[in-house]
């Protein structure tokens, strides 16, 4: 089992900044894709970015050009850096850490808030 641990959420203001990360104790390095998801309320939720074992980031349209996903494999963390954040991205955000194979298995943190006020 593979557990994943969030942490770097809180209150900022519009504009502002927060680095998010997740630390999987012995793992990371078996996990093919590391990411970021989201859930607002009444939201479903939704992919902020991906990155994979070789560093090949992938980003919601909603991210690009403001969050920067980053992975220290001998840390076993994952980084979200949130640059020029918005009330929109008030949520909670979760951890994935995904493993291919038959089955695929995606594990999951247990979320941290991020609020951003305007």
């Amino acid at each position: 089992q593979v557990q994943l641990v969030e942490s770097g959420g809180g209150l900022v203001q519009a504009g502002g900044s927060l680095r998010l990360s997740c630390a999987a104790p012995g793992s990371i390095v078996n996990l093919n894709v590391m990411g970021w998801y989201r859930q607002a309320p009444g939201k479903q939720r939704e992919l902020v970015a991906t990155i994979t074992n070789g560093g090949a980031a992938n980003y919601a349209d909603s991210a690009k050009g403001r969050f920067t996903i980053s992975r220290d494999n001998a840390k076993n963390t994952v980084y979200l850096q949130m640059d020029s954040l918005k009330p929109e991205d008030t949520a909670v955000y979760y951890c994935l850490g995904r493993k291919w194979g038959l089955p695929l298995r995606d594990y999951w943190g247990q979320g941290t808030q991020v609020t951003v006020s305007s």
